[in-house]
């Protein structure tokens, strides 16, 4: 069974990614995490069928899933490569404007080096490229004590030095 990092610890994966879905009868058995697009067109038979999940592409629009976003146990936010960053919005968004509680997962092209940073956007959940090992990775989540921007803390780091730079709580 495939692994991921999931509430900062690894975790047997029994969701299956549906990367191209043109019909619900043509997924596999077991909970499935399908395209935004087969999402929008077959809501009401995959609800019906139970255990979905979405994923949203870089160009979806967290909005559009706002409403459905309570009854989805899981939704992922897509990286298709390293370098595009506009799913760490879709996270926020979906975690701070849209109040989504559920499994917030990040797929696709995900590394190491972005695992702190994704969970800082609400992320709780990783399936890293191939060839990532995750006991590894899982230290990532720790690599700083403290961050700069105000998405851990109330006030941010910058706000926080005193008259001398110094540090005040």
């Amino acid at each position: 069974m495939p692994q991921l990092i999931k509430n900062a610890a690894v975790s047997d994966d029994a969701w299956t990614v549906v990367r191209d879905a043109a019909a619900v009868d043509a997924l596999p058995a077991g909970p499935v995490i399908v395209p935004f697009g087969l999402w929008r067109t077959e809501r009401a038979a995959l609800l019906a069928r139970g255990s979905v999940g979405v994923w949203l592409a870089p160009s979806d629009d967290p909005a559009a899933i706002a409403d459905d976003a309570a009854q989805l146990p899981v939704i992922a936010v897509d990286f298709p490569q390293f370098t595009d960053g506009r799913g760490y919005s879709t996270g926020r968004l979906l975690r701070e404007r849209f109040g989504y509680s559920g499994e917030l997962r990040a797929i696709g092209d995900v590394h190491r080096d972005q695992l702190y940073y994704l969970s800082q956007c609400g992320f709780d959940a990783f399936a890293l490229a191939n060839g990532h090992p995750l006991d590894a990775a899982l230290a990532s989540l720790s690599d700083f004590a403290d961050g700069y921007q105000l998405t851990n803390r109330r006030t941010p780091w910058f706000r926080r030095r005193g008259p001398n730079h110094a540090v005040v709580e």
